[in-house]
Protein backbone atom coordinates (compact mmCIF):
# COMPACT_ATOMS: atom_id res chain seq x y z
CA UNK A 1 0.00 0.00 0.00
CA UNK A 2 1.06 3.77 -0.86
CA UNK A 3 1.18 6.57 2.17
CA UNK A 4 -0.01 9.84 0.69
CA UNK A 5 1.93 12.42 2.73
CA UNK A 6 0.75 15.36 0.42
CA UNK A 7 -2.86 16.30 0.77
CA UNK A 8 -2.91 19.43 -2.27
CA UNK A 9 -1.24 16.88 -4.62
CA UNK A 10 -3.99 14.36 -3.69
CA UNK A 11 -6.63 17.12 -4.53
CA UNK A 12 -4.78 18.62 -7.32
CA UNK A 13 -4.93 15.01 -9.19
CA UNK A 14 -8.77 14.98 -8.07
CA UNK A 15 -9.68 18.37 -9.75
CA UNK A 16 -7.24 17.26 -12.54
CA UNK A 17 -9.88 14.41 -12.92
CA UNK A 18 -12.81 16.13 -12.49
CA UNK A 19 -12.27 18.86 -14.81
CA UNK A 20 -9.43 18.05 -17.34
CA UNK A 21 -7.53 20.83 -16.33
CA UNK A 22 -3.70 21.29 -14.61
CA UNK A 23 -3.36 22.56 -11.50
CA UNK A 24 -0.73 24.64 -10.34
CA UNK A 25 1.39 21.65 -9.40
CA UNK A 26 1.38 19.24 -12.47
CA UNK A 27 1.51 20.34 -16.05
CA UNK A 28 0.93 16.76 -17.72
CA UNK A 29 0.95 18.33 -21.51
CA UNK A 30 4.40 19.33 -21.03
CA UNK A 31 6.99 17.33 -23.16
CA UNK A 32 10.27 18.91 -21.66
CA UNK A 33 12.72 19.48 -24.47
CA UNK A 34 16.46 20.86 -24.75
CA UNK A 35 17.78 22.31 -27.78
CA UNK A 36 21.51 22.65 -29.03
CA UNK A 37 23.75 23.45 -31.74
CA UNK A 38 26.13 20.70 -32.09
CA UNK A 39 28.79 21.41 -34.83
CA UNK A 40 26.65 21.46 -38.54
CA UNK A 41 23.57 20.37 -36.49
CA UNK A 42 21.29 21.61 -34.36
CA UNK A 43 20.02 18.76 -31.67
CA UNK A 44 16.33 18.86 -29.78
CA UNK A 45 15.72 16.26 -27.04
CA UNK A 46 12.42 15.61 -25.64
CA UNK A 47 11.70 14.03 -22.57
CA UNK A 48 9.31 10.97 -22.88
CA UNK A 49 8.86 8.97 -20.39
CA UNK A 50 6.69 5.75 -20.59
CA UNK A 51 5.97 6.52 -23.99
CA UNK A 52 6.12 3.55 -26.69
CA UNK A 53 7.96 4.00 -29.95
CA UNK A 54 5.13 3.60 -32.43
CA UNK A 55 2.99 6.16 -30.11
CA UNK A 56 5.15 9.04 -31.65
CA UNK A 57 4.39 11.04 -34.39
CA UNK A 58 6.91 13.62 -35.98
CA UNK A 59 6.09 16.04 -38.99
CA UNK A 60 7.22 18.96 -41.01
CA UNK A 61 5.16 21.47 -43.00
CA UNK A 62 7.15 24.01 -44.10
CA UNK A 63 9.08 24.93 -40.97
CA UNK A 64 6.54 23.49 -38.79
CA UNK A 65 7.63 20.89 -36.75
CA UNK A 66 4.87 19.43 -34.83
CA UNK A 67 5.91 16.45 -32.10
CA UNK A 68 2.41 14.28 -31.08
CA UNK A 69 2.95 11.62 -28.38
CA UNK A 70 0.23 9.55 -26.78
CA UNK A 71 1.05 7.55 -23.53
CA UNK A 72 -1.24 4.50 -22.82
CA UNK A 73 -2.22 3.67 -20.04
CA UNK A 74 -1.04 0.23 -18.23
CA UNK A 75 -3.38 -2.47 -19.02
CA UNK A 76 -4.08 -4.67 -15.62
CA UNK A 77 -5.74 -7.18 -14.53
CA UNK A 78 -8.45 -8.11 -12.80
CA UNK A 79 -7.15 -9.16 -9.59
CA UNK A 80 -5.13 -6.05 -9.77
CA UNK A 81 -5.85 -2.40 -7.74
CA UNK A 82 -4.84 1.19 -8.51
CA UNK A 83 -3.79 2.42 -5.74
CA UNK A 84 -2.70 5.92 -7.15
CA UNK A 85 -2.41 6.93 -10.46
CA UNK A 86 -0.66 10.20 -11.25
CA UNK A 87 1.15 9.86 -13.93
CA UNK A 88 -0.46 11.87 -17.17
CA UNK A 89 -1.73 10.03 -19.87
CA UNK A 90 -3.25 10.96 -23.35
CA UNK A 91 -1.96 12.53 -26.36
CA UNK A 92 0.98 15.31 -25.86
CA UNK A 93 2.11 17.75 -28.63
CA UNK A 94 4.86 20.30 -29.41
CA UNK A 95 4.83 22.37 -32.06
CA UNK A 96 8.31 24.25 -33.01
CA UNK A 97 8.79 26.83 -35.85
CA UNK A 98 12.75 26.07 -37.56
CA UNK A 99 14.53 28.63 -39.42
CA UNK A 100 14.75 28.73 -42.90
CA UNK A 101 18.66 27.89 -42.30
CA UNK A 102 17.38 24.19 -41.23
CA UNK A 103 17.46 22.02 -43.62
CA UNK A 104 13.87 20.40 -42.75
CA UNK A 105 14.61 17.65 -45.73
CA UNK A 106 17.64 15.68 -43.61
CA UNK A 107 15.69 15.43 -39.99
CA UNK A 108 16.80 12.22 -38.18
CA UNK A 109 15.18 11.05 -35.28
CA UNK A 110 15.98 8.41 -32.56
CA UNK A 111 14.17 7.54 -29.62
CA UNK A 112 16.64 5.92 -26.48
CA UNK A 113 15.03 5.73 -22.86
CA UNK A 114 12.64 7.59 -23.15
CA UNK A 115 14.07 10.35 -24.92
CA UNK A 116 13.24 11.42 -28.46
CA UNK A 117 16.09 13.18 -30.36
CA UNK A 118 16.09 14.74 -33.33
CA UNK A 119 18.69 16.01 -35.15
CA UNK A 120 18.69 18.64 -38.24
CA UNK A 121 21.86 19.67 -40.82
CA UNK A 122 22.47 23.66 -41.38
CA UNK A 123 21.64 23.87 -44.50
CA UNK A 124 24.19 24.32 -47.23
CA UNK A 125 23.12 27.71 -48.23
CA UNK A 126 23.34 29.01 -44.55
CA UNK A 127 26.91 28.11 -43.97
CA UNK A 128 29.54 30.40 -43.86
CA UNK A 129 31.71 30.04 -47.33
CA UNK A 130 34.08 31.75 -49.47
CA UNK A 131 34.41 34.05 -51.98
CA UNK A 132 36.79 34.02 -54.66
CA UNK A 133 38.03 37.18 -56.67
CA UNK A 134 38.10 36.89 -59.75
CA UNK A 135 40.76 38.53 -62.28
CA UNK A 136 40.49 42.13 -63.55
CA UNK A 137 43.12 41.42 -66.46
CA UNK A 138 39.48 41.83 -69.08
CA UNK A 139 38.55 45.16 -67.65
CA UNK A 140 39.61 48.33 -68.83
CA UNK A 141 40.46 51.41 -66.69
CA UNK A 142 38.30 54.31 -66.92
CA UNK A 143 40.98 57.51 -67.80
CA UNK A 144 43.65 55.27 -70.17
Amino acid sequence: MLMRTDPFRELDRLAQQLTGVSGTWSKPSAMPMDAYREGEEYVIALDLPGVAKDAIEIDVERNMLTVKAERRPVTVGDDVQVELSERPLGVFSRQLVLADTLDTERIRADYDAGVLTLRIPIAERAKPRKIAIGDAAGHKQIGT
